[in-house]
């Protein structure tokens, strides 16, 4: 082995037995090695973190608030004056306390006076007020009255509302009584309510905010003669109507009475307006054409018809013989309504038929009820007006059962009442179609913007006759 060899591998011999024995720190697992993990750093931030909060927040508490110069400004505690209470409250009486009263059917004011205890001697003070004796001579249910008992229970102020955009406070300063009057602005708005008929119109309805009133109006009014809500109705079907509503301070008053509507059923758009003619509202088409028929087809409501126009079998004498009328079954009791505009020809007891009425319509038009079980508040010679009630359903005379037996003639002939041709109602014309058309403006554009925004969609059929107020007709392709 040479020098260089020898030498070279003495350094690694060195080199070996210096790595064998050199001192070990810290064991792995055991305890810290030298450095630190990502968890310990998180952790020491926030100590140092929350160090340096406390260090520049705690000190300042006690310390003086001192000038741009570093000197102190003492601190000074200073009584004020407070706002003079109100006489009531300075007599030891307690804040507002009103009390608000919904008027019932049969309420009196005396008798809420009483309701509150309040002395006969203020009661009468009060209602003997110029105010109260014009304004609340009859109560009607669903007014509000307010009273602002004290403590003592004796009366501070009493506050009605006077109409719409008046509300009255009437305040009790011991003998004397002194008024305010509150001037309340108020916003009316034609609004256009649309919805679906759903499971139940009334139901439907009454969610939109329609009152049962406004439902009445759509099915005994505006609709009747021309719609079967039994069977014609389906919950696809939609309803769209135009009232003026009262706005007061953000909250709603009071609903109109409907103006106009709309009733889809099927394919079949029907249109009513609202227009008073003669001191009477009626409801005409968008033309002007009087939706109310001369006859109504079935003068009975709710009832099932059972034997119609023609010759059968008698159900009592048993034999065959012409059947004069239609005769439509109900429970006994059932109110009957007059066809149509008619006098009163006969009232009593007429053979077979039993208790009966007749009514004579004019142009050669009369009608029969008869087997009813009592008559209405009707005798002959009487005027009476369409849907007046004449008697209730019965089984006097030949009859098996409750029902009513109808008959129609025109000039001593007899018709079938399901089938004859009415009389069509006579439209307006003149200066009573220009008002109309004057005062059914708002109501029409109305109905023409929320048609354009509902019926646009594809649930009608590609085109629809929408009436115009001028009478014509637009054709409305569906888009």
């Amino acid at each position: 082995m040479t020098d260089t060899a020898s030498a070279r591998r003495a350094r690694l011999d060195a080199l070996r037995e210096a790595v064998l024995h050199r001192p070990v720190a810290a064991q792995e697992g055991t305890g810290f090695n030298g450095r630190w993990t990502r968890r310990q750093w998180a952790h020491a931030s926030l100590f140092a973190m929350g160090a340096m909060l406390v260090a520049a927040i705690v000190p300042g508490f006690d310390r003086p608030v001192v000038t741009r110069d570093n000197v102190p400004v003492p601190r000074h505690s200073m009584a004020l004056t407070l706002p003079p209470l109100p006489i009531a409250r300075a007599q030891g009486a307690s804040g507002e306390n009103w009390q608000i009263v919904t008027v019932s059917r049969g309420d009196t004011l005396a008798s809420i006076f009483d309701e509150f205890d309040i002395p006969a001697g203020m009661r009468e003070k009060v209602l003997a007020h110029p105010s109260v004796k014009q304004d609340l001579r009859r109560l009607k249910p669903g007014m509000e009255l307010a009273f602002d008992l004290a403590a003592n229970g004796q009366l501070r102020t009493f506050r009605f509302d006077r109409d719409d955009s008046h509300r009255i406070e009437l305040l009790v300063a011991g003998d004397s009584i002194k008024e305010k009057v509150t001037v309340r602005p108020v916003e009316t708005r034609t609004v256009v309510i649309s919805g679906k008929v759903g499971s139940s119109l009334y139901r439907s309805a009454r969610k939109l905010g329609l009152t049962s009133q406004h439902v009445n109006t759509l099915t005994d009014e505006m609709f009747k003669y021309d719609i079967d809500f039994n069977d014609d109705v389906g919950a696809n079907d939609r309803f769209s109507v135009v009232v003026e509503q009262t706005w007061r301070e953000g909250e709603l008053v009071r609903t109109g009475p409907v103006l106009a509507a709309t009733f889809t059923t099927g394919d079949k758009l029907h249109s009513a307006f609202r227009f008073t003619r003669n001191g009477k509202p009626e409801f005409f088409t968008a033309d002007g054409r009087s939706l109310k028929k001369s006859f109504i087809r079935m003068p009975i409501p709710y009832a099932r018809l059972t034997s119609g126009f023609g010759a059968r079998r008698h159900p009592v004498l048993g034999r065959m013989r012409m059947h004069k009328g239609v005769d439509y079954a109900a429970g006994t009791g059932t109110p009957i309504m007059a066809a149509g505009d008619a006098r009163v020809k006969f009232v009593g007891w007429k053979g077979g038929y039993g208790r009966a009425v007749m009514l004579d319509h004019g142009r050669g038009y009369t009608t029969l009820y008869a087997h009813m079980s009592r008559f209405g508040n009707v005798k002959p010679g009487q005027r009476i007006a369409q849907g007046t009630v004449i008697g209730y359903v019965g089984s006097s005379g030949m009859s098996t059962g409750p029902h009513l037996h109808y008959e129609f003639q025109i000039n001593g002939v007899h018709r079938n009442p399901l089938s004859v041709t009415m009389p069509p109602p006579e439209p307006l014309s003149g200066a009573a179609l220009a008002q109309f058309r004057q005062q059914t403006r708002v109501a029409l554009a109305r109905i023409r913007e929320v048609e354009n925004i509902i019926y646009a969609a594809d649930e009608l059929p590609a085109s629809r006759n929408v009436a115009r107020a001028d009478g014509k007709k637009t054709v409305r392709n569906r888009s």
